[in-house]
């Protein structure tokens, strides 16, 4: 399978198991899954062919394991817009989290620290190089550190999800250090 034909099967399960199952039919159950004959046949009604085989190389060859298999089920491991329970247990966090972002949210994240946004929770990065890569997909990357054991002692929740993002509601500006402006 080749790399074009990998990312737009991986764009389109994001787009359908994240946010917008109902544009193809699909209902996502509490915990986000969904039968994996049902999504290639929907995806199918809808125009977009893909193959189990194909839908399997995405699965395992996605570089941040963003979607999980169980059995015949299939959903996406964190990320969506729409009400799912992923059922994560809460977790201890490291004592620092990483958040990457672009010099033009810091005036936003200085005054209301780190918000959800469109998803359930924020997501934060165990080591300053995948946040230096997430910052990057909109821009020059900005890391930003996050004070997550001090946070975790004043009775903020974290989970980690299958694929070693960490999640919390929110993260207050007092949590936050910024980098010094160059």
């Amino acid at each position: 399978m080749d790399e074009r034909r990998t990312v737009k099967v991986s764009k389109y399960l994001s787009k359908h198991l994240r946010h917008q199952p109902e544009l193809i039919g699909l209902t996502l159950d509490e915990g986000g899954w969904v039968e994996i004959d049902t999504l290639i046949a929907a995806a199918a009604a809808h125009g977009f062919r893909f193959t189990r085989e194909e839908l399997d190389h995405v699965v395992a060859t996605n570089d941040k394991k963003r979607f999980a298999i169980e059995g015949p089920r299939i959903r996406a491991s964190q990320g969506h817009s729409v009400e799912v329970d992923l059922g994560l247990p809460p977790a201890t966090p490291p004592p620092y989290l990483y958040h990457g972002t672009v010099a033009g949210n810091l005036g936003a994240i200085r005054a209301d620290g780190l918000r959800p946004m469109n998803r359930h929770d924020v997501h934060l990065s165990a080591d300053r190089e995948t946040a230096t890569r997430v910052g990057a997909r909109r821009g020059r990357p900005v890391v930003l550190s996050v004070d997550a054991g001090a946070m975790h002692r004043d009775g903020h929740i974290f989970r980690v999800s299958a694929n070693g993002v960490w999640l919390t509601q929110a993260v207050p500006p007092q949590y936050l250090h910024f980098p010094e402006p160059h």
